[in-house]
């Protein structure tokens, strides 16, 4: 017995260590570039992840399953928060010098954009061009029909056009 469950432990510690990464990016994303709030989406969702390991194993793709319980923490945690939430200002902190070498203002602009979506807009938005799901994947992830993930997906990307506007023809030429 007690073999079986160290087996099955290190079976999961070897899944998060290698999911980890990915599921803090998906997270940044969604949460429009917090990444202490994207640090505790992934604690929270690898923590649900860990209580089903012997049902989720046995799954046909269990790094798909986590990224769906991402999601849904997210969205969870945006309803539970959305009261509460801390006002955005015009004002921002000194931003660190940025790397060379990098498209760092692209991505921060990127993410600026995405962080005025809708949570559930933006949800869909990272589920089909970051995570690259099928719009039925995307339904399924959210708990939603294939019809409301097309109109999401347009609405969202429409919006994300105005936000943009002109702010990324500067990086078309790169």
């Amino acid at each position: 017995m007690r073999q079986g469950r160290n087996n099955w432990t290190e079976k999961y510690q070897e899944f998060a260590v290698t999911r980890a990464g990915h599921l803090y990016r998906s997270a940044c994303l969604l949460t429009g570039g917090d990444t202490h709030l994207a640090e505790d989406l992934v604690q929270e969702t690898l923590g649900r992840i860990y209580l089903r390991w012997g049902r989720i194993s046995r799954a046909d793709n269990p790094a798909a399953y986590a990224q769906t319980v991402l999601t849904r923490v997210f969205l969870a945690h945006r309803r539970r928060h959305s009261s509460r939430r801390e006002r955005a200002t015009d004002v921002l902190p000194e931003v660190p010098e940025p790397r060379t070498g990098g498209d760092a203002p692209l991505r921060l602009t990127l993410l600026e954009a995405l962080g005025q979506l809708p949570p559930k807009d933006r949800a869909v938005v990272v589920l089909r061009y970051w995570e690259d799901r099928s719009v039925e994947e995307t339904a399924t992830a959210l708990n939603t029909s294939s019809a409301a993930v097309r109109t999401r997906c347009v609405r969202a990307l429409a919006r994300l056009r105005v936000l943009l506007g002109d702010s990324l023809a500067e990086y078309a030429g790169r």
